[in-house]
C-alpha cells in the first residue's frame, strides 16, 4: 500500500483517457455512494484494473499530497480537512475523526494497515464519523493545536494523532496509535472497542462531550496567554546547567526513558555557550555527543545522513526514516563544533550529510524532498540492514576481514530489528582513524563502503516523500549557504541558490504570499510562520555566503509581511497563523524548540541579524520583543528553547557587524578567512565599490584601499574600529 498512490493516479489518469472521460477535480459535481467511494462514469471499467484486488478510491484521490494520495484506497470514507466537511459532519450530526500523520511515519503505516485497510473497522468509522485526514507537513498548524490537545490529554503526543471532536471542531478525545482489537496488556483502546463507545457517547450524551470539548478549548486559551516577565539573570549559564545535568556522559546527548532524539539546535547552542564561556564542559557534550552519534547505527555509515532517532542508550538502533529538517540542523550542529574546534571530523561529516542530499533528496527544479521513509518491503530498516552471509557475497573473504571489525558485523548480529537478529553497520573506536585521513587504511576501508554501497543501491529503496516543503527547504538553504561560506564549496552554494530561486520564482505570490509547499505545482495553502521564518534564515545565509542583494531584499520583504500579518501588537511575538488564513479554534503561538527549531525562535535570530545588517532598530526591537513574551516560560524551562537561547546570545553580545569594503574578487580570500573565525555573533556586509550604489545607504562612507583590495570594518555597538587588511587584527578584534 505504502507506493500505491504512485500506481492510483496512473491508473486513474489512463482510464479517464481510453474512456474519453475528463479528470475529474474537488469542485466537479461527482457524487458518492455510502461508504465514500467515488463513482464516475464507467468507473466499473477502471475497477477491472489491477489495484490490490479492485478497490476503488475515496475523496482523498483528488489530494495532491503523497500522504493522503496513501489512504486513497481506504475503505475508511476519508474527507479532507475543509469547510465542505465540517459543513456534512453538521449537516448528519456526526462527530469528526481527525487522524494526523506523515508519509514516512512508521507508526501511521501500522494503524493503517490494522485499521484504515479492514473492512469491519472501515464500515464502524463510516457509520460512526465524518473521517478526516490530515497531512501534519501540510498542515502544522491544524498539527500544533491539536497536538497541544493530546499532549494536555494524555501527557504524551506522537503520530498518528488521532482526535475525536464535534463538527465545530472543538475536541473531546485524543491519542495516538490504536490497534483493530484492545490489548489489554499494553492498555491500548482497539478501534472496534473505541468506535462504539464514541457513538454510543454521541448518541446519549452528546451535550457531555460537548461541554467537556467546550472546557478543553477554554483550557487552551488560558494557557496560551502567559504574562511578560523580567528574564532571569544568567538565563544561558542556567539553560547550560540544566543540560549538563541530564548529559550521558556514557554515550552522549541526554538523558532518556527510551528514545534518543539528536535535536540539533541544542548542541549549536551549547557550543555557542561554550565560546562563550569557555567552560570545558560545554566542548565535553558537544564533542562526545556529536562523535557518538556520528558512529552509531542512528547514522547512515554506507550511504551517509541522519536517521529519526535512536530506540537505545547507544545511538546503535534507528528509527530508520531520514527526514529532510534533521540534515539541514546537524549541518549547522557540526559546523558550530567545527568552528571551534577546527577538527576535520566534524567538517567531514558535514560533507557527507550534503553528498546525501544533493544525491538522493533534491529535484531537478532544485526543490529539496522532504523524507525517505523508514520501511522497505513493509518492513522497518530492510534497506540499511545486513545478514551477516550476505555482506560475505557482496565482499568476499578478504574484505570482509578488513572491514567486519571496522563496521561491526558480527556472525550473530549486532542488534535486533523488528524482532530478528541483524547487523546495522556502525563505529566503534576506529571511526578516528578514519575521520578524513588520506592514508592507506581511509582509503581501503572508503573503497570496501562503496562497493557494499552500490550493492545496497539494487534493493527496493524506501519511499521517498517527494514534496517540496518551504519551511524545510528554508532550514536546507541556511545549512548549506553556511557549508558552503566555510568550508568554500561552490557547489553547496549553488544548490542552496537554486533552491530559493525555486522557491521565489514558484511560492510566493504576487501579492507576497509564501505559499507552504509544491507537489507537481504550488499548494493553495498560504505559509506559516515556519516558512516564512526558516526560508527568511536560508536568505540571510545565502547573503552572507556571497553578498547577492536579492536574497537579502527577499529577506526583508518577507520579514514585513510576517510583522504586517503574523504579529501580536498587544502581547508580542508572532502567531503560528496569518491573520488572513482559516480560523481554527486556537490561534497559537510556539516557543518550543522540538525537533526543528520554533517559528518564533528562528525569528528572533533572523530579526536581530537582519536588524544589524539592514541598520534597521525596529527589526531589533522585534527580536527583543519576541524574548520578552515568552520570558515566563523561558524562567521555567529556558533548555526547551536552545535555538531561542542562541538568539538570547547574540543580543547579550558581544556581537559585530563587520563591513568589508573592495572589489568582490580581491575580497574574497578575506571574506573566506572571516567566515572561518569561530565567533558565532557577527554579521558580514560588503561593499562592492564596482557598483554605483551601495545596496545599504549607510556604507557610502566605508572605502576600499587605493587598490580596490578590501578594507574591514569591525563594528561593535554602532561603533567601528579602524580599518584593516591584517588577518590576525580582524581575528583579535572578534574574539
Amino acid at each position: 500500500m505504502l507506493n500505491n498512490y504512485y500506481k492510483i493516479i496512473f491508473i486513474f489518469t489512463f482510464a479517464c483517457i481510453i474512456l474519453n472521460e475528463e479528470m475529474p477535480n474537488k469542485n466537479s459535481n461527482y457524487s458518492y455512494n455510502l461508504n465514500g467511494r467515488i463513482i464516475l462514469p464507467a468507473i466499473e471499467e477502471i475497477n477491472k484494473l489491477p489495484l490490490d484486488g479492485g478497490e476503488l478510491w475515496n475523496r482523498l484521490i483528488f489530494e495532491s499530497s503523497p500522504y493522503l494520495l496513501q489512504h486513497a484506497a481506504n475503505p475508511v470514507d476519508w474527507h479532507p480537512w475543509n469547510e465542505n466537511s465540517f459543513k456534512l459532519a453538521k449537516e448528519l450530526n456526526k462527530p469528526i475523526f481527525l487522524s494526523i500523520g506523515y508519509t514516512t511515519c512508521h507508526w501511521c503505516h501500522v494503524m493503517e494497515h490494522e485499521s484504515f485497510e479492514d473492512v469491519e473497522v472501515a464500515k464502524l468509522m463510516n457509520d460512526t464519523f465524518i473521517n478526516i485526514k490530515v497531512d501534519r507537513e501540510e498542515r502544522p498548524d491544524v498539527d500544533n493545536v491539536y497536538m497541544q490537545v493530546t499532549q494536555n490529554l494524555t501527557g504524551r503526543g506522537g503520530w498518528p494523532m488521532t482526535v475525536i471532536m464535534t463538527p465545530d471542531k472543538k475536541p473531546f478525545f485524543a491519542g495516538t496509535y490504536f490497534p483493530k482489537y484492545t490489548r489489554a496488556r499494553y492498555n491500548r483502546k482497539g478501534m472496534m472497542d473505541l468506535v462504539p463507545l464514541f457513538q454510543e457517547l454521541w448518541k446519549n450524551k452528546q451535550d457531555s462531550l460537548i461541554s467537556s470539548a467546550n472546557s478543553i478549548v477554554n483550557e487552551l486559551q488560558v494557557v496560551s496567554q502567559g504574562k511578560n516577565i523580567k528574564l532571569k539573570d544568567n538565563i544561558l549559564e542556567r539553560s547550560f546547567n540544566s543540560f549538563n545535568r541530564r548529559f550521558d556522559k556514557d554515550y552522549g546527548g541526554f538523558s532518556s526513558s527510551r528514545n534518543k532524539f539528536p535535536k540539533p539546535h541544542d548542541y549549536s547552542f551549547i557550543t555557542k555557550y561554550y565560546y562563550k564561556t569557555k567552560n570545558p564542559s560545554a566542548l565535553d557534550i558537544v564533542t562526545k555527543s556529536l562523535y557518538e552519534m556520528k558512529k552509531g547505527g542512528i547514522y547512515d555509515q554506507i550511504g551517509f545522513g541522519f536517521h529519526r532517532y535512536s530506540t537505545d542508550q547507544k545511538w546503535l538502533v534507528p528509527h530508520f526514516e531520514k527526514m529532510l529538517y534533521d540534515q539541514a540542523l546537524l549541518i549547522h550542529a557540526y559546523l558550530d563544533a567545527y568552528l571551534v574546534t577546527n577538527d576535520s571530523f566534524f567538517s567531514n561529516t558535514v560533507e557527507e550529510i550534503c553528498e546525501y542530499v544533493l544525491r538522493d533528496m533534491v529535484s531537478e527544479d532544485g526543490g529539496f524532498y522532504s523524507a525517505e521513509d523508514a520501511d522497505s518491503e513493509g518492513e522497518e530498516g530492510k534497506f540499511y540492514v545486513w545478514d551477516i552471509n550476505e555482506i560475505k557475497d557482496v565482499l568476499g573473504k578478504d574484505e570482509f576481514e578488513q572491514i567486519k571489525n571496522i563496521l561491526n558485523f558480527k556472525e550473530n548480529g549486532n542488534c535486533v530489528v523488528e524482532g530478528n537478529r541483524t547487523n546495522i553497520p556502525h563505529f566503534t573506536s576506529t571511526l578516528k582513524k578514519l575521520s578524513g585521513n588520506n592514508d592507506s587504511l581511509f582509503i581501503r576501508y572508503n573503497d570496501i563502503r562503496k562497493k557494499i554501497f552500490d550493492v545496497r543501491e539494487n534493493r527496493v529503496h524506501p519511499q521517498k516523500d517527494d514534496k517540496i516543503l518551504t519551511d524545510w527547504n528554508g532550514l536546507m538553504i541556511s545549512s548549506l549557504a553556511r557549508a558552503a561560506a566555510i568550508l568554500n564549496n561552490k557547489d553547496y552554494l549553488s544548490a542552496a541558490k537554486k533552491s530559493a530561486d525555486f522557491i521565489l520564482e514558484n511560492l510566493v505570490t504576487d501579492n507576497g504570499v509564501l505559499l507552504k509547499s509544491f507537489k507537481n505545482h504550488p499548494s493553495k495553502i498560504d505559509g506559516m510562520i515556519e516558512d516564512y521564518s526558516f526560508f527568511i534564515w536560508g536568505l540571510i545565509e545565502l547573503y552572507q555566503a556571497d553578498f547577492n542583494s536579492k536574497y537579502i531584499i527577499a529577506a526583508e520583504n518577507l520579514s514585513d509581511y510576517m510583522i504586517e500579518h503574523f504579529w501580536d501588537k498587544e502581547n508580542y511575538a508572532f502567531f503560528f497563523t496569518s491573520n488572513t488564513t482559516e480560523a481554527l479554534i486556537l490561534r497559537n503561538k510556539e516557543i518550543y524548540d522540538g525537533a526543528i527549531p520554533s517559528g518564533n525562535s528562528v525569528s528572533a535570530y533572523n530579526f536581530i541579524r537582519l536588524g544589524r545588517i539592514l541598520s534597521n532598530s525596529e527589526y531589533e526591537d522585534i527580536a527583543y520583543n519576541i524574548v520578552d513574551a515568552f520570558s515566563s516560560q523561558l524562567n521555567r524551562y529556558s533548555s526547551g528553547s536552545s535555538m531561542l537561547l542562541q538568539a538570547i546570545n547574540f543580543i547579550e553580545g558581544p556581537s559585530y557587524e563587520v563591513v568589508i569594503s573592495g572589489q568582490y574578487k580581491k575580497s574574497k580570500e578575506i571574506i573566506n578567512y572571516i567566515h572561518s573565525l569561530p565567533q558565532p555573533n557577527k554579521v558580514l556586509i560588503f561593499k562592492n565599490i564596482e557598483k554605483e550604489e551601495s545596496l545599504f545607504p549607510y556604507l557610502d562612507y566605508y572605502n576600499s584601499d587605493k587598490n580596490g583590495y578590501p578594507l574591514v570594518y569591525v563594528c561593535q555597538n554602532y561603533t567601528c574600529k579602524l580599518p584593516t587588511n591584517k588577518k590576525d587584527i580582524i581575528s583579535e578584534l572578534l574574539k
